[in-house]
């Protein structure tokens, strides 16, 4: 059944732009509320990242909650899997992220956790959906929800990301740089890696309501590269806005992307017997990652784009290990989500039980020439259906003769269509992948 609201990650759009407006909010809040009150009062978190309009959609999520007779915890700025780790602890019916995770200031959006830390099952955000089309009520006063705040969330998440890894563990030593975009991560992940013995040297942690993503952290490494390089680090570390993304830099300058580092996981987790089933990936991993699992004998399978699909995957095989080369990695023996500080952590634990480089490390796999062309989709007709565009995928898939593939789908979060082709050809990949942007972009016009 098609949504009203909900995406394939929560609720987004643009700040003042229906449905990311304080009328909405408050309204979301009020059917969240309700939705998870069945059994009498509840107890619903509330975090969000460092973007202006955090503060506005907490004070209107916190009033419809409110409304509804759900007491409201505030955690302020806090990584999103952090706030899925003290739903957890806090046994608190939901959780609510305000972010939008790598996207610029000027959008926003919510996301949902369960009571087990997990996204929230269909059924629910249906039901939250069928609410929001209801009248809004407000419950007798002294059945109104109370506000409380968490003053030590930061101390507690950290705690427990360092839990992730042996008490033995010390990284002294090794030199690190890390860029915290401006976002979510700007306090934890300083403090988790300094308190692990490494040298940590940061960028972009001076979040000011307007500059997260902004030309910092896991979409615009440009600067850690430089940094890296210029300190003689051994790597290099950024997050994304919500810290729910990890990207790193070898010791030369070099991006090493989801897909090498989904890698180098599960071949540490193989080698210590701790790989628990295989590895999903999704329809945009880099055949690459395929063909090196595959030579470990590690089973991998795709899922749809989308952290959610990836997680359904593991959940249904009993698999621990998931990701996106986006650097979205699903560590499930540690968390409940994707989370880029402990997916960090189990890197730095691999790269020295080896006692390689990053760079050295990375060597155990070769990505195919992949060409990702972004086109912007304005509705009406899916131009991905499009006979033209369906006929001259099959041609190009055709050309390529079992050395390459093509993916086009439209984006969850953004209005975009993204055309992918991978193989083993970087000059004919970039000319089929060009060929078919310049045709979606037809159609879409």
């Amino acid at each position: 059944m098609g949504r009203k609201y909900f995406g394939t990650d929560g609720i987004r759009g643009h700040v003042g732009q229906f449905p990311i407006t304080p009328d909405f909010m408050l309204k979301l809040g009020w059917a969240a509320g309700m939705a998870f009150r069945k059994q009498g009062r509840c107890r619903i978190l509330i975090g969000k990242d460092t973007r202006i309009s955090g503060y506005m959609f907490e004070s209107a999520l916190e009033a419809g909650l409110s409304a509804a007779g759900a007491d409201v915890m505030l955690l302020g700025p806090m990584p999103t899997p952090a706030i899925a780790y003290l739903t957890r602890t806090f046994h608190a019916e939901a959780g609510i992220v305000i972010s939008a995770s790598h996207n610029p200031h000027h959008d926003n959006g919510i996301k949902f956790f369960s009571g087990q830390g997990t996204k929230l099952p269909d059924e629910v955000e249906s039901m939250i959906e069928e609410l929001l089309d209801q009248p809004m009520t407000v419950v007798e006063s002294a059945q109104l929800g109370k506000v409380s705040r968490i003053n030590d969330a930061a101390g507690r998440y950290i705690e427990f990301c360092k839990s992730s890894v042996p008490s033995s563990t010390d990284f002294a030593g090794l030199k690190l740089v890390i860029d915290c975009a401006h976002g979510a991560t700007y306090k934890v992940a300083p403090s988790v890696f300094r308190e692990l013995g490494a040298h940590v040297s940061v960028l972009s942690a001076q979040p000011n309501g307007l500059n997260i993503n902004d030309q910092c952290g896991s979409t615009h490494m440009e600067a850690l590269q430089a940094e890296v390089v210029a300190q003689q680090a051994d790597l290099g570390i950024a997050f994304d806005g919500d810290g729910d993304r990890v990207l790193m830099v070898d010791h030369t300058g070099s991006v090493v992307d989801g897909d090498e580092l989904l890698y180098l996981i599960a071949r540490d987790l193989m080698e210590r017997g701790k790989l628990q089933g295989g590895v999903v990936g999704t329809l945009m991993s880099n055949l690459g990652l395929e063909l090196a699992l595959e030579e470990l004998n590690i089973p991998f399978v795709r899922a749809k784009v989308g952290d959610r699909y990836v997680m359904a995957e593991l959940l249904a095989r009993n698999w621990q290990l998931g990701g996106e080369n986006s650097g979205h990695l699903v560590c499930c023996q540690h968390t409940t989500t994707g989370d880029a500080i402990i997916a960090a952590l189990q890197v730095l634990l691999a790269l020295r039980r080896r006692g390689q480089t990053l760079a050295e490390s990375r060597q155990g796999l070769r990505k195919c020439p992949q060409v990702l062309v972004n086109v912007r989709f304005g509705g009406g007709e899916d131009p991905v259906e499009h006979p033209a565009v369906q006929e001259a995928c099959a041609r190009v898939t055709e050309r390529m003769a079992g050395r390459g593939r093509v993916l086009l789908r439209k984006s969850g979060t953004e209005p975009l269509v993204r055309v992918m082709v991978e193989g083993d050809d970087e000059a004919q990949v970039r000319g089929y992948a060009d060929e078919l942007a310049k045709l979606v972009s037809s159609v879409c016009a």
